[in-house]
């Protein structure tokens, strides 16, 4: 911990600590294929989730244990092993920097399994890629069935798979590639973006918890009134450890997809209705969340050179934390407070999946 607590919280987004975790989120998004999801859906994010830590665990005994012990003394230890921004770098740091596990393979004087790794530093970001692609085209084709999107990406082909989003998920994926000049900056944003989803999570469960506490769960949360507002919580947390950096230019991707689902739905005749007093909280968490972000101690990619624009750092170290939770704590129940009415609700979720309501039976079809 070179850097303390406030290193150790800033590096669970930016080090790409939550990113590797979030391959849990694929089993939510496929939910819709799995048989038995009451069993199965819970056992699949806890099973992922736990093979992930015993995995990237290893990893990290594997590669402190293999190390030359004279290059890490030599070095200032761990915290020495990094190149510095000025002048030039010890070659064996540099290989280090530049690929970690096959440097360590070459200088165990492994050069065979140095190759294979960097093959591997190929292949299995593409895995990666390949299963956010697949679950990003469910999410298009459930935002066009509920006339969020345009209709052409609820198009399906004989075997149900949603082509249309699958290919603009590819394109669209390879223009993110452009602005960012590492795959660190971008890993950033999308640890962003995937959290700014998760955060959803909780506020749905707490609306519809009140709504319909009644409905038939395949699984239904434990204690969910105490762990949805503190998911949420953390939620908020891990974006704002993320830095300013990365929360203004999430800012403007949000701004962009809001204008273009906007469009989508100015053009649809069929489009549900917004109701502007149920969502005002929305703007107000985003904006809110943007103006904290600005103001705390956490800049981004690098507290000592970010980008411009920068944050200001008024508010102190830990204040900041519990700022952050309590407004956190104040846009929960203001949603939930402001949530629609249960028959309105149940109108509008009906509506969009096709179904009508007889009007003296209440029975649906």
């Amino acid at each position: 911990m070179p850097g303390g607590v406030k290193a150790l919280f800033g590096a669970l987004p930016s080090a790409g600590i939550i990113f590797a975790y979030s391959g849990f989120e694929q089993c939510d998004q496929l939910a819709g294929e799995i048989k038995n999801p009451g069993r199965n859906l819970p056992r699949a994010i806890v099973i992922s989730v736990l093979i992930g830590t015993a995995i990237y665990c290893l990893l990290q005994v594997a590669f402190i244990v293999a190390l030359p012990p004279a290059l890490v003394s030599g070095h200032g230890g761990l915290i020495g092993l990094s190149c510095p921004s000025t002048g030039t770098c010890n070659p064996s740091i540099s290989e280090l920097n530049a690929g970690p596990f096959a440097a360590v393979a070459v200088l165990a004087g492994v050069g065979w399994l140095a190759h294979i790794l960097r093959v591997d530093a190929f292949v299995s970001p593409s895995g990666t890629g390949l299963i956010y692609t697949t679950g990003t085209s469910r999410v298009s084709y459930g935002l066009a069935r509920n006339r969020y999107f345009p209709q052409f990406f609820g198009r399906v082909d004989k075997r149900g798979i949603p082509w249309v989003g699958l290919i603009f998920a590819f394109l669209v994926g390879l223009l993110f590639l452009l602005p960012f000049p590492s795959w660190h900056s971008l890993v950033v944003l999308i640890t962003d973006a995937s959290v700014l989803m998760y955060a959803g999570a909780p506020l749905a469960l707490g609306a519809f918890r009140g709504q319909v506490p009644e409905a038939d769960r395949p699984y239904r949360m434990p204690a969910a009134r105490v762990l949805a507002p503190a998911a949420f919580v953390v939620a908020n947390l891990l974006i704002y450890f993320s830095g300013f950096e990365a929360v203004w230019k999430l800012g403007i991707v949000l701004v962009i997809g809001y204008a273009l689902i906007g469009i989508g739905m100015a053009f649809d005749p069929q489009r549900p209705p917004l109701d502007w007093k149920s969502a005002v909280w929305l703007p107000a968490w985003l904006i809110g969340m943007g103006l904290i972000s600005w103001q705390g101690q956490y800049a981004g990619t690098s507290d000592k050179h970010p980008l411009p624009p920068t944050n200001t750092f008024h508010i102190g170290f830990w204040w900041d934390m519990l700022i952050v939770a309590g407004f956190s704590l104040a846009i929960y129940y203001w949603a939930m407070y402001t949530r629609l009415p249960r028959e309105e609700m149940l109108l509008l979720v009906n509506r969009q999946s096709g179904e009508q309501e007889l009007p003296d039976t209440g029975i649906h079809h």
